[in-house]
C-alpha cells in the first residue's frame, strides 16, 4: 500500500515541481542576463556550487524520480502476474525503497566528485 501511494506522490511531485521549475527556468533564460542571474542565484552560491535549496531540490527530486522508476518495475512486475506471494510482495516493496536511496546516493557521489573520475580512472 505504502509503495503504491509513493508511486502517485513521486509522479505527482516530479510533474508539479519539475514543471515549476522548468517554466521558471525558461522564463528566466527569456528574461535575459539578469533574470536568469536571479534564477541561478537562487539555488547557486557565488562560485556555482549548489546552496542548501539546490541540493533540497536537487536531491528530493533525484529520490522521487528513482522510487518511482522502482515502483513502476514493481507494478510492471506485479501486472505480468508475479510477486503476489506475501514474502515476494514485501521484498518488492522493501527493494523499490532501498533502490531510491542506494540510486540517490551514487548519482550525486557521481556528480559530487565527477571531476576526480579521470584520475581514478587513469585517462
Amino acid at each position: 500500500m505504502l509503495v503504491s501511494i509513493l508511486h502517485r506522490v513521486t509522479g505527482s511531485g516530479m510533474a508539479l515541481v519539475g514543471l515549476a521549475l522548468l517554466v521558471w527556468f525558461l522564463a528566466a533564460l527569456a528574461g535575459g542576463e539578469e533574470s536568469y542571474a536571479a534564477f541561478r542565484d537562487v539555488f547557486t552560491y557565488q562560485s556555482g556550487a549548489l546552496n542548501a535549496l539546490g541540493y533540497l531540490l536537487g536531491i528530493g527530486l533525484t529520490v522521487s524520480l528513482f522510487q518511482h522508476i522502482g515502483t513502476g518495475v514493481r507494478h510492471w512486475v506485479l501486472d505480468v502476474g508475479a510477486g503476489y506471494e506475501l514474502r515476494g510482495n514485501k521484498r518488492g516493496a522493501l527493494l523499490t525503497m532501498v533502490w531510491s536511496i542506494g540510486g540517490t546516493v551514487l548519482f550525486w557521489a557521481y556528480l559530487t566528485h565527477a571531476q576526480w573520475l579521470p584520475l581514478i580512472s587513469g585517462k
